[in-house]
């Protein structure tokens, strides 16, 4: 009997071509998977873009899951701000500010930041304050409006004759 030269291959069944056939198919939904598992996972991430945005808040409307807010510190905008000495605490000094979200949309209340400057401009002071702390409770909502003002109220510590100015910054 003469052997078939090794360029030669065997004839295939039916049922090996079925196998081949569910792999073919099964690639491609594994790799739709993939990448539906990706776009879960990076959400938070892609959901800051504003191309990838609507996309994201498409996908998790079918599945059910949370998009976190639209976030912009930069459009929160200080409109007035006053430091003065507490009118009760000796030693304290009273904070007041109001600011503006000029975003086109609602966002999270951001935490503030307070820096104290000195004569040269150097800051020597810095805190963060959250929504509970500059409001002195929970907000009412999660959110701050578009166009909506807030007046904060900080109680620091006086630092004497060292600061001459303060900042205010939003996270």
């Amino acid at each position: 009997m003469a052997s078939s030269p090794d360029f030669v291959q065997p004839e295939r069944s039916p049922q090996s071509r079925r196998g081949n056939l569910w792999l073919w198919l099964a690639i491609p939904a594994l790799t739709a998977s993939l990448f539906l598992q990706i776009a879960v996972a990076d959400r938070a991430q892609l959901a800051a873009d504003p191309v990838w945005r609507p996309r994201i808040i498409a996908l998790c409307d079918m599945l059910r899951c949370n998009v976190p807010a639209w976030r912009e510190p930069t459009a929160l905008h200080v409109t007035s701000r006053e430091i003065r000495p507490h009118p009760s605490v000796p030693g304290v000094l009273l904070v007041t500010a109001t600011f503006r979200n000029d975003a086109a949309f609602a966002q999270p209340w951001p935490q503030v930041q307070l820096s104290l400057t000195n004569l040269d401009g150097d800051s020597f002071g810095l805190r963060r304050f959250s929504p509970l702390e500059y409001l002195g409770s929970d907000p009412a909502t999660s959110l701050i409006g578009a166009g909506q003002s807030a007046t904060i109220t900080l109680e620091i510590v006086d630092p004497g004759r060292r600061a001459v100015a303060f900042g205010l910054d939003f996270r």
